[in-house]
C-alpha cells in the first residue's frame, strides 16, 4: 500500500492540508491537497497544493517566491488531514502580504484584522 492510499480523500479527492511553522508552532494556512500534490510534496520537499479556485495544482511560493521548505508530512488519527511542519520563506505565507492567513480575530462580535501587511501584494505579485 501506497503512503497516498492512507489519506481519506473528500468526494473531490481532496484533504485539508495545515501549514505550520517549524520555529514557531504559529498555524499559517490551510490549504487543500489531491494526490499529486502530496505525491510532489514528499518527492521535492516543497509544499504543493490543489487550488480549487484554480482548478490547478500549484506550488506555494510559484509566483511570491514565498516557498514552503517541509519539513515534516504527518496525518491525523482520523486520516482526513495533513499537517506540513514547514520554514516559510521570506516570513509571508498569506497572499494578503502578512505572516499567515490567519490575520482576522473575533472581538466583540466582529472580525478584527489584528495582524500587520508585511509587504504589500502590489510588491508581490504585481498591479494586476
Amino acid at each position: 500500500m501506497s503512503f497516498l492510499d492512507a489519506p481519506r480523500w473528500n468526494r473531490d479527492g481532496l484533504v485539508p492540508a495545515i501549514a505550520q511553522d517549524a520555529g514557531t508552532g504559529r498555524v499559517l494556512t490551510l490549504a487543500w491537497m489531491n494526490r499529486e500534490a502530496l505525491e510532489r510534496t514528499a518527492a521535492t520537499g516543497e509544499a504543493h497544493y490543489w487550488s480549487r479556485s484554480r482548478g490547478r495544482l500549484w506550488r506555494k511560493g510559484e509566483s511570491s517566491g514565498h516557498v514552503q521548505r517541509v519539513r515534516e508530512i504527518r496525518l491525523d488519527c482520523d486520516d482526513d488531514a495533513i499537517l506540513l511542519v514547514v520554514e516559510q520563506e521570506g516570513g509571508i505565507a498569506c497572499h494578503t502580504g502578512r505572516e499567515r492567513c490567519f490575520y482576522r480575530r473575533l472581538l466583540d462580535g466582529a472580525w478584527r484584522e489584528v495582524e500587520p501587511v508585511l509587504k504589500d501584494p502590489r510588491e508581490i505579485y504585481g498591479d494586476g
